[in-house]
């Protein structure tokens, strides 16, 4: 999400989920194919900006390709046009949560003048009312609060955000960025509370041990973050698709590698498309039965259920 402020208020979003693709981008780029083939004469498995626009042509009942359709446009900084397909998608799919509130974004990143437009707003109390842990349309919530002067409450929803984040998301910086700004504007005490919603994430050894969705998430050091960072948004979609496609096809010649499979669902769902995650869960577990148990917590640390 990208950042808006009017007066002396943060009024958008903070890149909640702005660093996602970079994060994938650099993730399974350097280490989820770690010692793969790197031949530069082969093409990307990449779904081009063409290919999705002429597949809603011929399946405009695909609530899915819709989706997709506006994630690659959103990434391109075509927020009207996303929010368009997003549209379509909530229309053929109203029950489900993700769709309303990636609408509701794509619709406050497209308006010139209001910071949260009624449509954006009611699109976000329907995702929650679909599911109350949707993080985007608890987000934008909370900004609705610091919008009517209710900043304590805004900050209190933020943190309870935070809490339920999991470790390694690549939003959580900016997350906590924003509780800190809006402190800061507002003259209100903030870090003891930080530092506490920032312990209560903190995974029990007893609970998280082995798991790497909650712990070390193979992913990028700052350096190949930023390196990352600096594709342009519409080319990171298409290089991010052509990785994950990559890995898949890795995890079906070696379906024993657990790893992978976090960093394959972990990717599906960062490019919004929570069945995919969900297919990645189910066939990771029937490749893998014994680590059974240890794949769902990857997939409940990561919000795939």
């Amino acid at each position: 999400m990208g950042e808006k402020k009017t007066g002396n208020r943060v009024t958008g979003g903070v890149l909640l989920f702005g660093l996602a693709l970079a994060a994938i981008l650099a993730a399974v780029g350097y280490r989820a194919l770690d010692g793969a083939d790197t031949d530069t004469d082969e093409s990307p498995a990449a779904t081009p900006l063409e290919a999705l626009e002429a597949r809603v042509a011929e399946e405009p009942g695909d609530a899915a390709a819709w989706q997709e359709l506006g994630f690659t446009r959103y990434g391109r900084g075509e927020f009207g046009a996303a929010a368009t397909a997003y549209r379509e998608a909530t229309a053929l799919e109203p029950d489900t949560a993700v769709l309303w509130s990636a609408f509701g974004e794509a619709l406050v990143m497209d308006s010139k003048r209001d910071p949260l437009p009624p449509e954006a707003l009611a699109a976000f109390r329907r995702a929650i009312a679909l599911d109350p842990a949707d993080p985007r349309a608890r987000y934008f919530l909370a900004v609705k609060r610091d919008l009517d002067g209710d900043h304590e409450g805004a900050i209190a929803a933020w943190l309870d955000l935070l809490e339920d984040t999991p470790p390694g998301a690549p939003w959580e910086a900016d997350l906590a960025r924003t509780i800190e700004q809006v402190a800061t504007i507002n003259k209100l005490e903030v870090t003891p509370r930080l530092e506490r919603a920032q312990a209560a994430r903190a995974v029990p050894a007893s609970a998280g041990a082995g798991l790497t969705a909650t712990g070390a998430i193979p992913g990028p050091n700052a350096a190949q973050l930023a390196a990352a960072s600096q594709i342009p948004p519409g080319e990171q979609r298409q290089m991010a698709e052509g990785m994950v496609a990559s890995l898949e096809q890795k995890l079906v010649a070696d379906p024993s590698n657990l790893d992978g499979w976090v960093m394959l669902m972990r990717s599906r769902a960062t490019l919004g498309q929570p069945d995919r995650a969900r297919k990645a869960l189910s066939d990771a577990v029937a490749a893998n039965p014994s680590a059974a148990t240890r794949l769902r917590a990857e997939a409940e640390a990561l919000g795939i259920r």
